[in-house]
């Protein structure tokens, strides 16, 4: 692997920092009911006595409140700084509802990631917002790559946004989950993988925009080779100190970056797992 050139700072207008900070070990016990989220953003609650999972109340009967309870989740990501009408659309238009277990549907718009199995979680919307706002800012990309499909609600929300969706997951587990999520002619744009995110997909290379769901020491150089020029990539880096970073290609061999919010993800690890 060739040794990645020093980044300078990327100079990205929407890039802003929201004043969250981690404390020293801030981000030590890293489970899937806190983790692919900012650090500032509410643990999630404990569940009430009267909620979906002791009511019987499922995502195929969430029904008539499915759609209430999303726009007001697309109203508070525009209160919380989220100001992209396209993405906020998407998020609007993709019901999150249905990519989690029908015990936490009641849940699915809550300002919370919210476990998938696997030990992963599916990331909380805030998050999903505003990485795929990041990457889009003041560009038209077509053809994108996404390191960590999870259930596949983040590819679906992109699946609304730009032509190609190239999604990768590592574990057979949630790649299964992801298809099904998936399957349909609503997301036929949309290409699933089976493999290591760390490779990214350099047969399908270049991409417009990457977005990586969960955090490595530093980001792989697979991935910013990856990256066509003037492309961004999206991700969390770090081990128990997080933080998003945005980088973007200039030229063959040059890259700007810029550190954003402290968040907590889950850690980025190379292979697959069956």
């Amino acid at each position: 692997m060739s040794k990645q050139p020093p980044i300078p700072p990327l100079d990205l207008p929407q890039a802003r920092r929201t004043g969250a900070t981690g404390g020293s070990g801030a981000l030590h016990g890293i489970t899937p009911a806190n983790s692919n989220t900012r650090v500032s953003a509410a643990v999630l609650p404990p569940r009430a006595s009267g909620d979906a999972a002791t009511t019987g109340r499922s995502a195929g009967n969430l029904g008539l409140n499915s759609d209430r309870m999303r726009a007001a989740m697309v109203q508070r990501l525009r209160a919380q700084g989220i100001t992209d009408d396209a993405v906020l659309r998407a998020m609007n238009d993709i019901p999150r509802h249905r990519f989690v277990d029908e015990a936490l549907a009641s849940r699915a718009y809550e300002d919370a990631a919210l476990p998938i199995g696997f030990g992963q979680t599916i990331s909380q919307p805030w998050v999903v917002a505003h990485m795929i706002a990041l990457g889009m800012a003041g560009k038209t990309p077509r053809r994108v790559l996404e390191v960590g499909a999870g259930c596949g609600y983040q590819a679906a929300v992109l699946s609304q946004l730009v032509r190609e969706v190239h999604t990768i997951e590592r574990m057979r587990g949630l790649y299964d989950l992801a298809r099904a999520n998936l399957a349909g002619p609503t997301y036929r744009n949309i290409r699933l993988v089976y493999g290591d995110g760390m490779a990214g997909l350099p047969k399908a290379a270049p991409f417009d925009m990457i977005i990586v769901a969960a955090a490595g020491l530093t980001i792989p150089d697979a991935l910013l080779q990856q990256l066509a020029r003037g492309g961004r990539l999206v991700a969390p880096e770090g081990a128990t100190q997080q933080r998003l970073v945005v980088i973007e290609r200039t030229g063959p061999q040059q890259w700007r970056r810029q550190e954003l919010e402290a968040v907590r993800f889950v850690p980025l690890k190379p292979g697959i797992q069956s």
